[in-house]
């Protein structure tokens, strides 16, 4: 894993717009569901099915990136996901039902390739003493997206209608597409022209991160994590506008504040990981922290004051959107010599397992009875029991 020339502040920049744009294209959605589901004549937490179509899409796209990346390259292949993202908005916003769900999945399989890609840029620049720094600050373009959503796309809805807004950011998709095109000549290279792209070649990673323990035990962990951290981006904004009757703006604001959060733990928990603690230690906290904040839903209600309800939403997002930059370390350090791509591309799958089946799951406790608050403690469950798991098998040296 030796580093560039050049420093790492170009690849940096890259992979960290292209991970916003396409986590915006994503995270849109929960924060458009309060008017575009009953627009659609469904419930707002029918969106949880429209958020399991795109990561039944991003389990496809991220366990082929790695044909895919070996052949083309990471930023042709990032700019391919960006443009699956503008097909799939553009399917979206005809608000036919089946074109949404389509649109969805689409959305996903752009999605899906971008995290291998960058893996791949990143592991070839960072130093190896800010490794987990590096991925952190990088994966700070999910919760940059949410934070994205949460500030603009309420505007955009209210002012143009949620069709419009959807394809606007599928626009800019697009542009950002265009405007990386100039660092392919620098990253794209040592490139396989005969690299296996078919649905064959795709079950190759899954195979590679079940046979290492290590890996296997970061699959489990995301496949958890994944779902804890669904929950908060697709539920909190119609949770804050059901059971607080907030408006969908101000619902939006704390969302938003929750993903900053989200941006600054990322950040912390690295330089943790790095400098303070394995970066196993640090996955096994987060686990422990996602848990409390979410079993503190139980406690949650319209009588707190909203100072309060920023600060839950910070704790929340700070731990159950913060762990990927360590987990996307941790699966780079382990992969094997020249497999970064595959090996991060099937922990993926199983991260975006995860959040294929706990949306439904969330939507059957809700339908049993339960209301958001219940939901969210049945899943702090598992998040507790994987993080207290994982700082359990930590080896002392």
């Amino acid at each position: 894993m030796r580093a560039e020339a050049g420093g790492i502040a170009l690849p940096l920049a890259v992979t960290l717009a292209v991970q916003t744009l396409v986590a915006l294209a994503v995270y849109c959605a929960p924060v458009m569901a309060p008017v575009a589901g009953p627009a659609l004549g469904f419930s707002p937490s029918a969106v949880g099915y429209y958020i399991a179509a795109v990561y039944c899409g991003s389990m496809i796209g991220s366990a082929a990136a790695g044909g895919w990346v070996a052949r083309f390259g990471p930023i042709r292949a990032s700019q391919a996901g960006l443009a699956l993202c503008l097909a799939g908005l553009a399917l979206a916003a005809s608000a036919w039902p089946p074109l949404v769900m389509l649109g969805g999945f689409v959305v996903g399989l752009g999605y899906g390739p971008t995290t291998p890609a960058s893996s791949v840029i990143l592991v070839r620049s960072a130093p190896p003493g800010l490794f987990s720094l590096i991925f952190s600050i990088k994966q700070t373009g999910v919760p940059a997206g949410g934070v994205l959503a949460g500030a603009l796309v309420p505007g955009l809805v209210l002012a143009f209608g949620w069709q419009w807004a959807a394809a606007a950011i599928g626009i800019a998709c697009l542009a950002l597409a265009l405007a990386i095109a100039p660092v392919r000549s620098r990253y794209d290279r040592e490139l396989d022209p005969l690299a296996p792209v078919s649905f064959r070649s795709a079950l190759a990673p899954l195979s590679l991160v079940l046979r290492a323990p290590q890996l296997r035990q970061m699959c489990v962990t995301s496949f958890v994590y994944g779902g804890v951290q669904i929950t908060l981006v697709t539920y909190l904004v119609t949770f804050l506008v059901a059971s607080f009757q907030l408006t969908l703006v101000l619902a939006g604001l704390v969302m938003a504040v929750s993903q900053v959060a989200s941006v600054l733990g990322r950040v912390l928990w690295g330089v943790l990981a790095d400098r303070a603690l394995s970066r196993r230690a640090m996955l096994g906290l987060l686990g422990l922290g996602m848990g409390v904040s979410a079993l503190a839903a139980l406690a949650a209600g319209p009588a707190w004051p909203l100072w309060l309800l920023f600060v839950y939403a910070s704790l929340f997002g700070a731990t159950a959107v913060g762990w990927n930059g360590v987990f996307l370390a941790e699966v780079a350090r382990v992969a094997p010599a020249g497999r970064t791509s595959e090996a991060t591309g099937g922990c993926l799958f199983f991260t975006f397992l995860g959040v294929v089946v706990t949306p439904p799951a969330f939507n059957a406790v809700l339908a049993l009875g339960g209301d958001y608050a219940v939901a969210y403690a049945v899943f702090a469950v598992p998040a507790l029991a994987v993080g207290g798991w994982m700082l359990a098998r930590i080896r002392q040296p």
